[in-house]
């Protein structure tokens, strides 16, 4: 089944440009070049990712995430010219699952959409096929893999699907310290071109969702100089 896409992004020449590769692609794209269209497109239709420029007119990239993240959990790359690590954090904070700096190339930009099509769509089927809800349990958190969702402490915790895939690695290698490019390599399955800020952002909204002092926490460990653990 072909998957669709919805690409907002506000420069015409660009979004043709994007659109008419990903076409080839064999991607059903539809194109939005304002957060308001953009808005009514995805409450219209299904999609399996979408593209989202942050500067939009009218409804800004940002806030229309923040609207999305509401009731979807869709994969959702960002694609931008603000290039500043704050934009990045704030972002990926928002729940976006990755960040593509403008310029890029198109090669880049479809191996990120494969990817993200991938990892859900694995999430998707995992989720069909599993007849009851199995669980990981460590502490007071139970991690379950049908709903992608963690339970701490009885109170139920919705996870944005990089958040459930880092959590899970954490607790079925529960000795083993990762570094940040082994965690980036597993879990966005690309290479680490030296993306800390990713990395420390997810860590970051994980612990305070999961946490209940972010500051001192008791499930995600820091490893200084190395990368992260599972707290024992």
């Amino acid at each position: 089944m072909l998957k669709r896409i919805l690409l907002a992004e506000d420069d015409i020449e660009i979004s043709q440009l994007i659109e008419s590769h990903l076409k080839q692609e064999n991607y059903i794209v539809s194109t939005a070049f304002d957060g308001e269209e953009a808005e009514a497109l995805f409450q219209q239709e299904k999609f399996d990712l979408i593209l989202l420029d942050l500067m939009l007119p009218k409804v800004n990239g940002m806030d229309l995430l923040k609207r999305i993240r509401e009731t979807s959990v869709v994969p959702v790359l960002i694609i931008s010219a603000k290039d500043s690590d704050l934009d990045k954090a704030l972002g990926l904070g928002f729940g976006a699952d990755d960040y593509v700096s403008k310029p890029f190339s198109m090669i880049e930009l479809t191996a990120r959409v494969q990817a993200a099509i991938r990892r859900a769509t694995q999430y998707t089927l995992a989720e069909s096929d599993s007849p009851t809800s199995p669980t990981i349990s460590y502490k007071d958190l139970i991690l379950d893999l049908h709903t992608f969702s963690a339970i701490v402490k009885g109170k139920n915790v919705q996870l944005t699907s990089k958040e459930f895939h880092i959590l899970k690695l954490f607790l079925t290698h529960r000795s083993r310290v990762f570094t940040k490019e082994q965690i980036y390599q597993l879990i966005w399955e690309d290479d680490y071109f030296g993306n800390e800020n990713v990395i420390n952002v997810h860590i970051r909204r994980l612990r305070e969702k999961i946490e209940e002092d972010p500051s001192n926490p008791q499930y995600i460990r820091t490893i200084w100089g190395i990368g992260y653990k599972l707290g024992e």
